[in-house]
Protein backbone atom coordinates (compact mmCIF):
# COMPACT_ATOMS: atom_id res chain seq x y z
CA UNK A 1 0.00 0.00 0.00
CA UNK A 2 1.21 3.46 -0.51
CA UNK A 3 1.44 6.29 1.85
CA UNK A 4 -1.57 8.63 2.46
CA UNK A 5 -2.82 11.59 4.49
CA UNK A 6 -6.24 12.40 5.31
CA UNK A 7 -7.80 15.06 6.01
CA UNK A 8 -11.80 16.46 6.10
CA UNK A 9 -15.18 14.59 5.51
CA UNK A 10 -17.94 14.17 2.77
CA UNK A 11 -17.39 12.51 -0.74
CA UNK A 12 -13.77 11.28 -1.48
CA UNK A 13 -11.18 13.44 -3.49
CA UNK A 14 -8.21 11.68 -4.24
CA UNK A 15 -4.87 14.20 -4.66
CA UNK A 16 -1.80 13.10 -6.91
CA UNK A 17 1.37 15.05 -6.81
CA UNK A 18 3.59 16.16 -9.31
CA UNK A 19 7.36 15.18 -9.78
CA UNK A 20 9.63 15.64 -6.50
CA UNK A 21 6.64 16.69 -4.62
CA UNK A 22 4.64 14.34 -1.95
CA UNK A 23 1.06 14.55 -0.48
CA UNK A 24 1.83 17.41 1.95
CA UNK A 25 2.60 19.35 -1.31
CA UNK A 26 -1.89 19.91 -1.52
CA UNK A 27 -1.66 21.56 2.02
CA UNK A 28 -2.52 24.31 2.31
CA UNK A 29 -3.99 24.58 -0.99
CA UNK A 30 -6.76 22.58 -0.45
CA UNK A 31 -7.51 23.16 2.58
CA UNK A 32 -11.33 25.33 1.34
CA UNK A 33 -12.11 21.68 0.04
CA UNK A 34 -12.03 20.02 4.15
CA UNK A 35 -15.45 21.80 4.69
CA UNK A 36 -16.51 19.52 2.03
CA UNK A 37 -15.20 16.91 0.83
CA UNK A 38 -12.76 13.75 2.17
CA UNK A 39 -9.56 14.40 0.97
CA UNK A 40 -7.10 11.83 0.33
CA UNK A 41 -3.22 12.88 -0.89
CA UNK A 42 -1.33 9.78 -2.28
CA UNK A 43 2.25 9.71 -1.77
CA UNK A 44 3.52 8.35 -5.32
CA UNK A 45 5.90 5.69 -5.76
CA UNK A 46 9.59 7.11 -4.99
CA UNK A 47 8.06 9.69 -2.96
CA UNK A 48 7.75 11.12 0.05
CA UNK A 49 6.22 8.20 2.51
CA UNK A 50 6.56 5.73 -0.22
CA UNK A 51 9.67 6.48 -1.65
CA UNK A 52 11.12 2.77 -1.52
CA UNK A 53 7.88 1.81 -3.58
CA UNK A 54 9.11 0.99 -7.21
CA UNK A 55 6.52 1.18 -9.94
CA UNK A 56 5.67 2.16 -13.59
CA UNK A 57 2.68 4.16 -14.52
CA UNK A 58 0.22 1.41 -14.81
CA UNK A 59 1.89 -0.85 -11.71
CA UNK A 60 1.49 2.67 -9.85
CA UNK A 61 -1.85 3.53 -10.71
CA UNK A 62 -3.10 0.54 -9.39
CA UNK A 63 -1.13 0.49 -5.96
CA UNK A 64 -3.18 3.86 -5.99
CA UNK A 65 -6.77 2.24 -6.49
CA UNK A 66 -5.50 -0.34 -3.81
CA UNK A 67 -5.08 2.61 -1.01
CA UNK A 68 -7.67 5.07 -1.36
CA UNK A 69 -11.58 4.92 -1.23
CA UNK A 70 -13.50 4.20 -4.42
CA UNK A 71 -15.09 5.54 -6.05
CA UNK A 72 -13.75 8.98 -5.97
CA UNK A 73 -13.10 11.88 -7.24
CA UNK A 74 -9.27 12.23 -8.24
CA UNK A 75 -6.93 15.24 -8.95
CA UNK A 76 -3.49 15.00 -10.71
CA UNK A 77 -1.01 17.51 -11.55
CA UNK A 78 1.73 16.76 -14.20
CA UNK A 79 2.97 13.19 -13.30
CA UNK A 80 -0.07 12.33 -10.91
CA UNK A 81 -2.30 13.58 -14.07
CA UNK A 82 -0.53 10.73 -16.07
CA UNK A 83 -1.36 8.50 -13.13
CA UNK A 84 -4.82 9.61 -13.11
CA UNK A 85 -5.04 8.99 -16.55
CA UNK A 86 -3.58 5.42 -16.24
CA UNK A 87 -6.24 4.79 -13.02
CA UNK A 88 -9.30 5.89 -14.75
CA UNK A 89 -8.30 3.71 -17.64
CA UNK A 90 -7.61 0.34 -16.18
CA UNK A 91 -9.97 0.76 -13.11
CA UNK A 92 -13.07 3.26 -14.79
CA UNK A 93 -15.27 2.17 -11.69
CA UNK A 94 -13.17 3.91 -8.96
CA UNK A 95 -13.31 7.06 -10.42
CA UNK A 96 -16.52 9.38 -10.84
CA UNK A 97 -14.97 12.43 -11.42
CA UNK A 98 -11.25 13.19 -12.78
CA UNK A 99 -9.14 16.47 -12.54
CA UNK A 100 -5.82 16.64 -14.59
CA UNK A 101 -3.38 19.78 -14.35
CA UNK A 102 -0.55 20.28 -16.75
CA UNK A 103 -0.95 16.50 -17.75
CA UNK A 104 -0.11 14.66 -21.28
CA UNK A 105 -1.52 11.37 -22.59
CA UNK A 106 2.32 10.82 -23.61
CA UNK A 107 4.79 11.09 -26.38
CA UNK A 108 3.74 9.63 -29.75
CA UNK A 109 6.63 9.60 -31.09
CA UNK A 110 9.11 6.65 -30.77
CA UNK A 111 11.91 8.44 -31.43
CA UNK A 112 11.23 10.78 -29.35
CA UNK A 113 10.01 8.83 -26.33
CA UNK A 114 13.53 7.09 -26.91
CA UNK A 115 15.37 10.34 -26.32
CA UNK A 116 13.06 11.45 -23.12
CA UNK A 117 14.22 7.85 -21.75
CA UNK A 118 17.53 8.88 -22.25
CA UNK A 119 17.27 12.27 -20.75
CA UNK A 120 15.20 10.66 -17.67
CA UNK A 121 17.70 8.21 -16.90
CA UNK A 122 20.44 11.16 -17.22
CA UNK A 123 18.36 12.65 -14.85
CA UNK A 124 18.32 9.74 -12.29
CA UNK A 125 22.10 9.53 -13.00
CA UNK A 126 22.20 13.32 -11.82
CA UNK A 127 19.89 13.12 -8.52
CA UNK A 128 21.85 10.09 -7.83
CA UNK A 129 25.16 11.95 -7.72
CA UNK A 130 24.28 15.39 -6.64
CA UNK A 131 21.36 14.06 -3.58
CA UNK A 132 18.28 15.51 -3.17
CA UNK A 133 19.03 18.83 -2.06
CA UNK A 134 20.91 19.64 -4.84
CA UNK A 135 19.11 18.25 -7.40
CA UNK A 136 15.41 19.32 -6.00
CA UNK A 137 16.94 22.73 -6.13
CA UNK A 138 18.31 23.00 -9.77
CA UNK A 139 14.61 20.94 -10.36
CA UNK A 140 12.33 23.75 -8.85
CA UNK A 141 14.46 26.57 -11.08
CA UNK A 142 13.89 25.05 -14.50
CA UNK A 143 11.80 28.02 -16.94
CA UNK A 144 9.01 25.72 -16.44
CA UNK A 145 8.35 26.86 -12.96
CA UNK A 146 10.24 30.49 -13.34
CA UNK A 147 6.26 31.82 -12.40
CA UNK A 148 6.23 30.01 -9.49
CA UNK A 149 6.28 31.94 -6.17
CA UNK A 150 9.27 29.85 -4.29
CA UNK A 151 6.97 30.09 -1.01
CA UNK A 152 4.37 28.24 -2.83
CA UNK A 153 6.78 25.61 -4.50
CA UNK A 154 7.89 24.49 -1.01
CA UNK A 155 11.10 23.04 -1.95
CA UNK A 156 12.71 22.86 1.62
CA UNK A 157 9.38 20.06 2.32
CA UNK A 158 10.00 18.54 -0.88
CA UNK A 159 13.80 18.19 0.68
CA UNK A 160 12.56 16.57 3.33
CA UNK A 161 10.78 14.18 2.08
CA UNK A 162 12.48 13.05 -0.85
CA UNK A 163 15.35 9.86 -1.36
CA UNK A 164 17.62 10.03 -3.83
CA UNK A 165 17.05 6.47 -4.75
CA UNK A 166 12.81 6.93 -4.60
CA UNK A 167 13.39 10.02 -7.33
CA UNK A 168 15.69 8.01 -9.65
CA UNK A 169 13.39 5.33 -9.45
CA UNK A 170 10.73 7.50 -10.29
CA UNK A 171 12.61 9.18 -13.55
CA UNK A 172 13.22 5.54 -14.57
CA UNK A 173 10.16 3.39 -14.20
CA UNK A 174 7.51 6.25 -14.43
CA UNK A 175 8.85 9.47 -16.46
CA UNK A 176 7.21 10.78 -19.58
CA UNK A 177 9.88 8.60 -21.92
CA UNK A 178 8.50 5.16 -20.26
CA UNK A 179 4.98 5.81 -20.83
CA UNK A 180 3.04 4.06 -22.92
CA UNK A 181 1.00 6.72 -25.06
CA UNK A 182 -2.31 6.84 -24.37
CA UNK A 183 -4.05 9.05 -26.59
CA UNK A 184 -5.98 5.94 -28.79
CA UNK A 185 -7.70 4.88 -25.28
CA UNK A 186 -9.07 8.07 -23.84
CA UNK A 187 -12.42 8.14 -25.52
CA UNK A 188 -13.03 5.29 -23.13
CA UNK A 189 -13.06 7.38 -20.20
CA UNK A 190 -16.73 8.60 -20.00
CA UNK A 191 -16.91 9.87 -16.22
CA UNK A 192 -16.67 13.92 -15.88
CA UNK A 193 -12.90 15.46 -16.59
CA UNK A 194 -11.76 18.80 -16.19
CA UNK A 195 -8.33 19.55 -17.99
CA UNK A 196 -6.74 22.56 -16.72
CA UNK A 197 -3.36 24.46 -17.56
CA UNK A 198 -1.62 27.82 -17.37
CA UNK A 199 -2.33 30.02 -20.42
CA UNK A 200 1.79 30.67 -20.48
CA UNK A 201 2.81 26.49 -20.61
CA UNK A 202 1.78 26.81 -24.25
CA UNK A 203 2.97 22.99 -24.68
CA UNK A 204 0.67 22.12 -21.85
CA UNK A 205 -2.34 24.15 -23.34
CA UNK A 206 -1.99 22.36 -26.55
CA UNK A 207 -1.39 18.93 -24.78
CA UNK A 208 -4.86 19.54 -23.22
CA UNK A 209 -6.81 20.55 -25.93
CA UNK A 210 -5.95 17.55 -27.15
CA UNK A 211 -6.90 15.40 -24.34
CA UNK A 212 -10.11 17.23 -24.03
CA UNK A 213 -10.60 16.71 -27.84
CA UNK A 214 -9.96 13.27 -27.84
CA UNK A 215 -12.15 12.50 -24.76
CA UNK A 216 -14.49 13.80 -26.09
CA UNK A 217 -18.16 15.63 -24.82
CA UNK A 218 -17.24 14.60 -21.44
CA UNK A 219 -14.54 16.56 -21.15
CA UNK A 220 -13.84 20.80 -20.27
CA UNK A 221 -11.12 23.11 -20.52
CA UNK A 222 -9.81 25.56 -18.29
CA UNK A 223 -7.13 27.84 -18.82
CA UNK A 224 -5.77 30.09 -16.19
CA UNK A 225 -4.35 33.07 -17.36
CA UNK A 226 -1.16 34.55 -16.42
CA UNK A 227 -0.22 30.87 -15.01
CA UNK A 228 2.74 28.79 -16.03
CA UNK A 229 3.05 24.67 -15.66
CA UNK A 230 2.31 24.44 -11.68
CA UNK A 231 -0.72 26.80 -12.35
CA UNK A 232 -2.38 25.74 -9.44
CA UNK A 233 0.21 26.75 -7.03
CA UNK A 234 0.24 30.07 -8.54
CA UNK A 235 -3.51 31.14 -8.88
CA UNK A 236 -4.91 28.85 -6.27
CA UNK A 237 -8.00 30.85 -5.40
CA UNK A 238 -8.78 30.79 -8.79
CA UNK A 239 -7.86 26.44 -9.11
CA UNK A 240 -10.08 26.29 -5.84
CA UNK A 241 -13.13 27.87 -7.50
CA UNK A 242 -12.99 26.05 -10.75
CA UNK A 243 -12.53 22.46 -9.04
CA UNK A 244 -14.96 23.03 -6.39
CA UNK A 245 -17.52 24.26 -9.15
CA UNK A 246 -16.67 21.08 -11.22
CA UNK A 247 -16.93 18.74 -8.39
CA UNK A 248 -20.40 19.59 -6.99
CA UNK A 249 -23.09 16.99 -8.13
Amino acid sequence: MLSTVERGEGPPVVLVHGFTQNAATWWPLVEPLEKTNRLVAVDAPGHGGSAEIEADLAGGADLMVASVPAPAAWIGYSMGGRYALHAALRHPGAIRRLVLVSTTGGIDDAEERAARRRSDAALADRVESEGVAAFIAWWAAQPMFSTLNPQAARVEDRVARASAAGLASSLRLAGAGSQRPLWEGLPAIEIPTLVIAGALDKKYVGLSERIVDTVGPNAQLHVMPGAGHACHLERPEEFIRTVRDFLMP
